[in-house]
């Protein structure tokens, strides 16, 4: 019997970069004050991560803000520097779904799996993850990425979305998830990069590794 690696369209249950949109919503000052189930610092870190493994995997992305300049300000620098030349779609409807220009947005990525983070997870994230599933996308849910306006409703938005089938992932699991394989060495300085500056004990395993072993 021989053995064989299997490729990543083998294992369907997982996404790729080659089937999958990033979508960042209403992550803005506003949001963020008051945003309690986590710490402000941690979420825009992770947000800034997801942000730059979308690049790193040139993953299509959407980003929209809500009431921007009337209340919330504007999406956080951390997102827009990444991406200086993506509009950023501002809408009224609280459901970013409702929006035609985002919809049309999402539409023409041309992916039907989305990877959403959003603010506050209870409103913001669950109404259009519930919405593109509904519309009959796969949505994964960026936890960390994502925050409420307490634990308590966090953990509520996730709840709900997990009732209808939106799968809950993490920072460190979406970068995994993308890379795949450490052979593909086409990703692996800019996800090591990524890692070391954003991923906390994993990026300090990376420094550690790099003082070691890699000398100049």
């Amino acid at each position: 019997m021989t053995s064989h690696d299997l490729p990543d369209s083998a294992i369907s249950s997982l996404f790729a970069k080659e089937d999958t949109a990033l979508l960042l919503i209403d992550h803005q000052p506003q949001m963020i004050f008051g945003a309690r189930s986590a710490d402000p610092q941690g979420l825009v870190n992770n947000v800034e991560a997801l942000a730059k493994m979308a690049k790193v995997f040139n993953l299509p992305t959407v980003l929209t803000s809500i009431a921007a300049d009337t209340f919330s300000g504007p999406l956080i620098p951390e997102i827009t520097r990444v991406f200086p030349d993506v509009e950023v779609i501002d809408r009224s409807h609280i459901n970013a779904w409702q929006d035609g220009t985002f919809r049309a947005a999402v539409e023409a990525t041309g992916r039907r799996r989305l990877l959403m983070a959003g603010l506050w997870t209870e409103v913001c994230l669950t109404f259009p993850a519930l919405s593109a599933t509904e519309a009959g996308y796969e949505v994964f849910a960026v936890i960390d990425a994502s925050a409420g306006s307490s634990t308590e409703a966090h953990d509520a938005g996730i709840l709900r979305m997990t009732q209808k089938g939106i799968v809950p992932v993490s920072t460190a699991s979406v970068l995994s998830e993308l890379q795949r394989d450490w052979a593909r060495s086409e990703t692996y300085d800019a996800v090591n990069d990524l890692v070391a500056e954003h991923l906390g004990a994993w990026g300090q395993g990376v420094n550690y590794v790099r003082a070691g072993f890699v000398k100049s």
